[in-house]
């Protein structure tokens, strides 16, 4: 494997993480094969590979949606192996693939933003929104660039769902996540709507001093963003490149490098595709 270790300054750190689906049948599969990663606090990763490999359920693992079979997980020094996902919201911010998980379509915008505020925090019978709130929701959103910050009381169900995306990303950072995980993100957007969102994704993360992890199943987009590029493979890591190491390379070049640390032709061509090839017209 190409490697690349962060030492003791380490934000999340994955310690021999398994994760075994169906086990003992014969449908088993091992989704994650004795994982060790290390990221650095300001660390934004794009972690490749094609289906199959590991690399939503690493990010569930992450976010306390089901345990690992082995190993631990210990983010800003606290283990939370066995955290579950109610409890890994209050550090853990998500954006998913699809924009309608990330929000509540018969909510209006504010409400949205109100329960992401509040998100893994008590909620008693406190106001979910306030003067106070409405001016951070409206400073959260305006730097957006689509005037959301003048709908807060638009229903989020009547956006784009390039709109929606958009606002799932500010509301999954509104509360200052230690980690910023990003499920392909942009997978069923438009090429147009995706590079706006990529961008607006890469803008927050960068003014915040966001620690992120985006799985991508685009090779070309792994390599144009983040700081750091993993390539998974049957639930392993295989190539870890941090900036130096990646920058120049092409796809070709990817290909290459997976190949020679899996010892495995490379053969997922949906991986080698650029965004613009996907058809679509633009939804925000």
């Amino acid at each position: 494997m190409i490697a690349l270790m962060n030492g003791n300054n380490s934000l999340l750190t994955l310690q021999r993480i398994s994760k075994i689906f169906s086990k003992g049948t014969v449908d088993q599969v091992i989704a994650l094969d004795k994982i060790d990663l290390d990221v650095a606090a300001e660390d934004y990763i794009t972690v490749i590979g094609s289906n199959g490999a590991g690399k939503t359920t690493l990010l569930n693992i992450i976010a306390g949606v089901f345990p690992p079979e082995d190993g631990e997980i210990i983010l800003n020094g606290r283990n939370i192996t066995k955290l579950c996902e109610y409890r890994c919201a209050e550090f853990v911010g998500r954006v998913y693939q699809d924009p309608h998980v990330g929000t509540a379509a018969k909510m209006t915008i504010e409400e949205n933003m109100a329960m992401a505020l509040l998100r893994g925090q008590p909620r008693g019978l406190r106001a979910a929104s306030n003067k106070q709130r409405r001016e951070l929701f409206r400073a959260a959103l305006a730097p957006l660039g689509l005037g959301l910050e003048n709908r807060l009381n638009t229903l989020v169900g009547t956006l784009s769902g390039g709109q929606r995306q958009a606002l799932s990303l500010v509301m999954a950072t509104l509360s200052n996540p230690a980690i910023l995980l990003l499920d392909e993100h942009t997978a069923t957007l438009d090429p147009r709507t995706a590079q706006i969102v990529l961008d607006l994704t890469d803008m927050i993360v960068k003014r915040e001093k966001m620690t992120a992890i985006m799985v991508t199943h685009n090779m070309e987009m792994a390599l144009r963003h983040g700081n750091r590029l993993i390539m998974m493979h049957k639930g392993r890591i295989v190539v870890d490149m941090n900036q130096e190491q990646r920058a120049g390379l092409t796809i070709h070049d990817l290909v290459v490098a997976f190949e020679r640390a899996s010892g495995e032709e490379f053969v997922d061509d949906s991986v080698l595709l650029r965004p613009g090839n996907v058809v679509g017209s633009s939804d925000l």
